[in-house]
């Protein structure tokens, strides 16, 4: 079965994380796990970290901005969850370009 709809754009980011995953400690056993795509990664690096207003932030990932703030929320989401009930996030996938980062 074909494809429906139109396909996904890749988002740029300024390149990967340095650490591919962050686990809690103290939580017995193994704990969930949450996947944040390489996406959003970058929306929360750009936007939370960096402090970038949602327009100046989707012109350098080459979205508009209402797809970076679908992409930021659900980020958020991602990381409110894993912190509050303690899992593991894992940053990886997504459809991106990956572009090189310059020194901030």
């Amino acid at each position: 079965m074909a494809n429906k709809g139109r396909p996904r754009k890749k988002k740029i980011i300024q390149g990967p994380p340095r650490i591919g995953h962050f686990s809690p400690r103290g939580r017995p056993g193994r704990p969930d796990e949450t996947v944040v795509a390489l996406e959003e990664y970058e929306a929360i690096r750009l936007s939370d970290l960096l402090g970038m207003r949602q327009k100046e932030a989707a012109e350098l990932m080459g979205i508009s901005q209402q797809s970076f703030s679908r992409v930021v929320r659900d980020a958020r989401r991602k990381v409110s969850d894993a912190i509050v009930n303690a899992k593991i996030i894992r940053i990886e996938g997504g459809e991106v370009v990956n572009k090189r980062r310059k020194k901030w």
